[in-house]
């Protein structure tokens, strides 16, 4: 791993850990409090995550968190979960025998309906705050909430792969995605579930891009390393 010093590091996020337990390991790594980061990753996601360490770096966070970001998003069809993601508790499935109807040309055609300027619906299971507490304390109550609606902008929407796997009865896609800060790509996969008639939910999650900066230039941390460390 690094030998972490006051700066600005890009990490590639491995699937797992929090955008916070990555801000404690730079903390304990570096000896360093003021450690911050910008835009939080979901632990089921991998990929860009801006970390920020030492107070001088910290207080330029504002320049990186609005910036558009860009994702790879696999998904499932025929799925939904409370969290709209597969580490959330199913609650709706349909069988094969309707799920097999939907093609290619299906989801192709929606797509445009979901570029540009939209509103779309915070999920439930997310850090947004209402009367000072977090969705998904509320959630895991089971409290029922009016969930808050947000403007938010798909630059760019396309689908890479659609897999129809008969024999497993599955059908999986993956979709290129830009968009504008805080934009909830659980969401967008959920929404074009509904519109589809079958319900969707995510995968697999990579955030590939931040503004000019990528992944590809990050420093990787691996999952193995980081709970080791973690453990000890």
């Amino acid at each position: 791993m690094l030998n972490i010093k006051p700066g600005i590091y890009l990490v590639d996020k491995p699937s797992g850990p929090s955008s916070h337990d990555i801000v404690n390991y730079f903390r304990k790594k570096s000896g360093i409090k003021r450690v911050g980061h910008c835009g939080t990753l979901d632990p089921l996601a991998s990929g860009l995550l801006i970390i920020l360490v030492s107070r001088e770096y910290t207080r330029k966070q504002t320049l990186y968190l609005k910036k558009d970001k860009e994702y790879l998003v696999e998904a499932v069809l025929g799925i939904e979960t409370d969290s709209y993601d597969q580490t959330g508790r199913i609650v709706k499935e349909i069988p094969w025998e309707k799920l097999k109807e939907i093609n290619k040309k299906d989801l192709q055609k929606i797509l445009p309906e979901f570029k540009g300027q939209i509103e779309q619906t915070v999920p439930i299971f997310s850090a947004v705050k209402i009367k000072g507490q977090k969705l998904y304390q509320k959630a895991r109550r089971g409290e029922l909430v009016n969930l808050p609606s947000r403007l938010i902008e798909i630059k760019k929407l396309t689908l890479k792969k659609f897999q129809k796997d008969v024999s497993k009865q599955k059908i999986n896609f993956e979709l290129l995605v830009n968009c504008s800060s805080g934009t909830y790509i659980r969401s967008l996969i959920h929404d074009l579930g509904k519109k589809l008639g079958c319900g969707a939910t995510v995968t697999v999650l990579r955030r590939t891009k931040i503004d000019k900066f990528s992944v590809k230039k990050a420093n990787k941390l691996l999952l193995s390393e980081f709970k080791m460390d973690w453990d000890n």
